[in-house]
């Protein structure tokens, strides 16, 4: 695993809110992550959050949107919490050491890990950020994404916003069906150019939740296979958002509560 990070790779994702790192695994950790997360996804069958009722593609008969985003992507959380296997790869100190390094802070925790696979001819995931969604609220969150296959133009890749998480707040846009919906929010990145992360199977890349992203459209017949893990810094606190909490231990939380409890989201790397 290639888990030492330079100055330069620190500077320049906190400049940008993202940096890839290619060769992030060698090809027998790449074999390793690939079968613990198809093995992990076949034992859920179908269960999308452990401790919530939704399944994978689940219409809620709310959402008149809910075909076109079945066909985003197959989205499966916390697996660390159902397979042993995908586990040991989440609760990796070294990777936790590498997200505390970039954000700066001298302890990180798991929010939650996914699961997230564009099936052939899947529709695009339009630009959103992440931390809105989650039960805290911090700047310096962030996200690694792991490539199961080569993440390529045609398949539905990465893009980031260089810089968006300096101005974004937690404004909550959603993911919505136009990829042009966040600029309603943010207009004044409408006109920014984008980098692609296209990316080898077996690189990575960590952004900020903060960072504006989105992937495009797969247009290949074969699978964009990912598995990333959120991370919050220690010291959080829990803001009324459910998110991905299990329907129990949200109803025992206050706002303003510590989340600091490790079997929910455990702390794999502090620096004292």
């Amino acid at each position: 695993m290639k888990c030492e990070l330079t100055e330069n790779d620190v500077l320049y994702y906190q400049e940008n809110g993202f940096l890839i790192i290619e060769d992030f695994l060698s090809e027998s950790e790449l074999a390793e992550w690939r079968t613990a997360v198809t093995e992990a996804i076949a034992e859920r069958n179908g269960l999308k959050i452990p401790g919530q009722h939704v399944l994978v593609g689940m219409d809620d008969g709310i959402n008149e949107d809910a075909e076109y985003f079945s066909k985003v992507f197959d989205q499966l959380i916390n697996l660390w919490q159902t397979n042993p296997k995908v586990r040991k790869l989440m609760l990796d100190e070294r990777i936790g050491k590498m997200a505390a390094t970039l954000a700066g802070v001298d302890g990180i925790r798991i929010w939650h890990d996914q699961a997230l696979f564009k099936k052939p001819w899947a529709n695009p995931t339009s630009w959103h950020l992440d931390t809105p969604f989650w039960s805290f609220s911090d700047r310096k969150a962030l996200s690694i994404w792991v490539a199961l296959d080569d993440a390529t133009a045609e398949n539905g890749c990465l893009y980031f916003m260089p810089g968006s998480h300096k101005a974004t707040t937690f404004e909550n846009k959603g993911i919505g069906k136009n990829m042009d919906g966040i600029f309603e929010v943010y207009p004044q990145f409408k006109s920014n150019r984008p980098v692609a992360s296209k990316i080898k199977a077996g690189s990575c890349s960590f952004h900020n939740g903060l960072t504006i992203h989105g992937a495009g459209a797969n247009m290949t017949n074969g699978y964009r296979r990912a598995m990333t893990c959120a991370y919050m810094p220690e010291g959080n606190v829990f803001n009324g958002q459910q998110n991905i909490l299990s329907e129990e231990y949200c109803s025992a939380l206050k706002v303003g509560d510590p989340l600091n409890n490790n079997e929910q989201n455990p702390l794999i790397y502090h620096s004292k």
